[in-house]
C-alpha cells in the first residue's frame, strides 16, 4: 500500500510527544514493507519577524494554496492509496485535505489534540479543563485569549476554524477521523466533528521493555512540570506521605518551586530534570507505583504505555482520558483530580497491598492486548482498507 504520511513538526525547542507519534507511525508502517510518501513541514522554519509575515502566516493557516499544490503535486508523482495527517498547525493547513479529495485520494486525520473544537487545542483554561466553546461559538476564546495570551494570535486560530466550518471542511474533506480514546471522541464529536466518520485508535509503543519482577520501594512521576500537570498537589500529597520517596523526572516553569518546597519542608523528594529515555525507563521498571496528577485532559500519555510495558502500576488523576486508560482497582488506582489527601491516601494503600503486583501484570497484559505495534498496524490497515472502499463503492 502506498500512505502520503504528513505531518507539521513542532520547534525543536518544545518537542511534542505527536512528532514521536508520527516518527513511529512511519517507521511502522515502512517496516512492514508499505511505502510511505512523506510530507513535512517544520515550526522552526515559521518567520514571524515582521508584522506582514505574521498575517500571511495567520492567513495561511487557514488555507494554504502552497499546500494545496504541494500535495497536489505529490499525489500526481506517486498516485498514494490514501493520505494520512498527524499535525496540519500552521504551515500544511486545511487545503491540503482538499488537494487529496480533488485528486482522489482518501484522507485520514489523526486528533492527537482538540485543535479542531479548541483556540489553544487542550480544553484548558487557567490549569483547568474548559469547555466553553465545545458545541457553540468561538467567542470565548477570544474573550480569555485562549492561544498564547494574546488577542491577534487567537484570533488567527478562530479565524482558521470558523472560515473552515463555514465551508464545511472538517466535514466533508475528512473521510476518517482517529481520536485517541473514546473520551476524546466524545469532546470531538460534541465539538461539531461527524461522528460517523470517528474512530479510535490508541497510541503504541514500539520495542517495549521488559516487564520487571523486581521492584524497590519509591515512586516515580514523569513529565512536564506545570500547573495542569497537578504537579502542586503532588508536592501537598507528599507532604502527608513522607515514608515511600518520590523521583521526579521532568522539567518545566515549576521546577525551581518544587525544588525549594521539598527542601524546605524535608520531603523525600528527588528532582531529577530531563534524563535519557532508556534512564527514565530503567527507573520505571524497578518503581513500585508511577503517579500521573494531571488536572487537564490528556491525550494519550505514552509515559503510561511505558508504565504499563514495565509492569508498572499507576496512579492517576479521575478526569478525562486517563479514567479510561488506568483501569481502577485492575492497572492501578484512580482519585479526585486536585485532591492531595486522596491522592497520598491511595499512593499508601497501594504502595502498602500486595495487589501492587497483581495490578503491574494486569498492566503488562493489557499493553500485550492492545498497545504493541503490531496491535496497532492491523487497527491502521483496517482503517485505510475501509476507507479506500468506502470511497470507491
Amino acid at each position: 500500500m502506498k500512505i502520503l504520511l504528513a505531518h507539521n513538526y513542532y520547534r525543536s525547542s518544545a518537542p511534542s510527544g505527536e512528532d514521536a507519534v508520527f516518527r513511529g507511525e512511519r517507521a511502522l508502517l515502512e517496516g512492514a514493507g508499505h511505502e510511505v510518501i512523506p510530507f513535512e513541514r517544520h515550526n522552526d522554519d515559521i518567520d514571524e519577524s515582521t508584522l506582514r509575515r505574521r498575517w500571511v502566516l495567520a492567513l495561511e493557516g487557514a488555507w494554504s494554496r502552497q499546500s494545496y499544490d504541494e500535495i497536489a503535486a505529490l499525489i500526481g508523482r506517486h498516485r498514494p492509496d490514501v493520505a494520512h495527517f498527524h499535525n496540519t498547525f500552521p504551515l500544511i493547513s486545511p487545503s491540503a485535505y482538499a488537494a487529496c479529495q480533488d485528486n482522489g485520494v482518501p484522507v485520514v486525520q489523526t486528533l492527537h489534540n482538540y485543535r479542531l473544537i479548541c483556540a489553544n487545542a487542550l480544553l484548558l483554561r487557567d490549569g483547568k479543563p474548559c469547555e466553553a466553546c465545545v458545541g457553540t461559538s468561538l467567542l470565548p476564546a477570544l474573550r480569555y485569549r485562549c492561544y498564547r495570551g494574546s488577542l491577534p494570535a487567537t484570533g488567527a486560530i478562530v479565524w482558521m476554524l470558523a472560515r473552515n466550518r463555514w465551508h464545511g471542511t472538517y466535514r466533508r474533506l475528512v473521510d476518517r477521523y482517529i481520536a485517541l480514546t473514546r473520551f476524546a471522541a466524545g469532546r470531538l464529536v460534541a465539538g461539531g466533528l461527524p461522528v460517523e466518520r470517528m474512530t479510535v485508535k490508541p497510541n503504541f509503543l514500539d520495542a517495549p521493555p521488559a516487564a520487571a519482577e523486581t521492584r524497590e520501594t519509591f515512586a516515580i512521576y514523569v513529565g512536564r512540570l506545570s500547573d495542569e500537570k497537578g504537579v502542586r498537589t503532588l508536592l501537598r500529597a507528599w507532604a502527608t506521605n513522607r515514608s515511600l520517596p518520590l523521583k521526579i523526572l521532568g522539567d518545566g516553569p515549576l521546577r525551581a518551586e518544587l525544588a525549594n518546597a521539598a527542601a524546605r519542608q524535608g520531603l523525600p523528594i528527588e528532582l531529577l530534570g530531563q534524563r535519557p529515555k532508556d534512564e527514565v525507563l530503567r527507573l520505571m521498571r524497578r518503581a513500585a507505583l508511577q503517579i500521573v496528577p494531571s488536572e487537564c485532559y490528556e491525550g494519550f500519555p505514552m509515559v503510561i504505555l511505558e508504565a504499563f510495558a514495565c509492569g508498572t502500576p499507576v496512579v492517576a488523576s479521575n478526569i478525562g482520558s486517563l479514567a479510561e486508560i488506568v483501569e481502577h482497582e485492575r492497572t492501578g488506582l484512580l482519585f479526585a483530580p486536585g485532591d492531595a489527601e486522596d491522592l497520598a491516601s491511595k499512593v499508601q494503600s497501594l504502595a502498602n497491598s500486595p495487589a501492587r503486583l497483581t495490578y503491574g501484570h494486569a498492566a503488562r497484559a493489557v499493553f500485550e492486548e492492545k498497545y504493541t505495534a503490531e496491535r496497532n498496524l492491523s487497527m491502521l490497515l483496517d482503517i485505510y482498507q475501509q476507507i479506500q472502499q468506502e470511497t470507491t463503492q
